[in-house]
């Protein structure tokens, strides 16, 4: 049987679980910490060899359970079974969980441990892009994370709205601040001497740089990104593409044309995954997300906290952040037309541009700032009854 522990001497036990480490290394970096000095807080995921780094920056234990990002119904009923284990044996007061697959599980489990507090933050909507059985099944993954929640937390307005209109909950929903996840370090993302010098090493001389930085998949619209450059480049020789991330063709290939362009235009420059994207940002003009779906994208905030104005997709989240015409341009998705219209207005109207540029930091730090995420979420936390 629980107790509440907000009535004893001792810290109640937070667990924080995501489905792989690396989104619990990215997507909560800091607020473990801080959210340490008021709760026991307890790490979880799946291990891939960042866990050890979250344990000793975050000052947390860290526990590993495996699970997949995808589903395996065997994979998936061992990670089940592994967290009921996990909850049993810690009793946690609370556990918060976010991204898909992770949450489902933790859900799941906590419920079935009677966990007093099973909180469900939802970030992007998969089954959005997806139809027939297999839209089905994941609406229904969806609906059984909510059941099993005690409280569920939309990232933003737009997933709030998604969950109501596609049926998925009932439950009050109410987005954390202004939405995300873990806010941006204002500091940390800023033009500070160091970024501004290695940018420097970036940066080409009279030329307007576009940069996409995410994985490079379908459903972040690559095809229409790389479709939109390609024909700019032709009709403008001072433009250039820059593209900072993994493909994963086991989950969402690009197509092979997309890829071919990506290989011969001279003008699109692929850099890979990079740890540290502040200089790509701080070197770069204009940040370009076509995707299909988000949650609440942590690049679009990264990028307007260094200036850099956005072309984004109507989609939740993106169209939250970005205010078209004052710090970016919101397109609709899935439209390589609408794109190259866009990427080519702000390549050759420098002063909307600039003037977008110059709106683009403020509006971040009024209303992203970690410091104030991280109280208003340690509020929710102490609200809980």
């Amino acid at each position: 049987m629980y107790i509440n522990h907000y009535q004893m001497n001792n810290r109640p036990k937070l667990i924080r679980l995501t489905t792989v480490d690396i989104s619990l290394d990215t997507l909560l970096r800091g607020q473990l910490r801080f959210m340490n000095g008021q709760f026991e807080v307890l790490g979880t995921a799946d291990d891939s060899g960042l866990l050890a780094e979250v344990e000793r920056r975050e000052g947390v234990r860290t526990v590993a359970v495996p699970m997949h990002r995808e589903i395996s119904p065997i994979a998936d009923l061992k990670s089940l079974f592994a967290l009921i284990r996990l909850f049993r044996r810690e009793r946690p007061y609370i556990v918060h969980a976010n991204t898909p697959k992770g949450s489902l599980l933790a859900m799941m489990a906590a419920y079935a441990t009677r966990v007093p507090h099973r909180i469900y933050t939802v970030t992007g909507l998969r089954f959005e892009t997806t139809h027939g059985l297999f839209r089905l099944l994941l609406k229904t993954m969806e609906r059984i994370a909510c059941f099993c929640a005690t409280k569920v937390i939309p990232e933003g307005d737009g997933v709030k709205n998604t969950l109501y209109r596609e049926h998925i909950t009932r439950k009050p929903l109410q987005k954390i601040l202004n939405g995300n996840i873990n806010g941006i370090d204002t500091e940390y993302f800023s033009r500070s001497q160091d970024v501004t010098t290695r940018a420097a090493v970036l940066k080409e001389p009279d030329t307007f740089t576009f940069i996409f930085i995410g994985r490079m998949v379908r459903d972040k619209g690559i095809n229409e990104l790389v479709a939109a450059f390609d024909r700019l480049s032709e009709e403008n020789d001072r433009v250039r593409l820059v593209l900072a991330g993994k493909f994963e063709d086991e989950l969402d290939p690009v197509d092979p044309k997309t890829k071919t362009v990506i290989e011969n235009n001279a003008k699109i420059r692929f850099v890979g995954y990079q740890s540290d994207v502040r200089p790509y940002l701080a070197a770069s003009d204009i940040l370009v997300l076509p995707s299909y779906r988000e949650g609440f994208p942590n690049v679009v905030i990264q990028a307007g906290a260094l200036d850099l104005p956005c072309i984004v997709t109507d989609i939740n989240g993106c169209n939250e952040i970005i205010k078209d015409g004052v710090n970016g341009i919101i397109i609709p998705k899935q439209d390589a037309n609408a794109l190259y219209e866009a990427m080519r207005r702000l390549a050759t109207h420098p002063t909307e541009t600039a003037a977008m540029s110059a709106a683009s930091r403020e509006l971040i730090v009024s209303r992203y700032r970690q410091q104030d995420v991280w109280n208003a979420t340690l509020e929710m936390y102490k609200s809980l009854k």
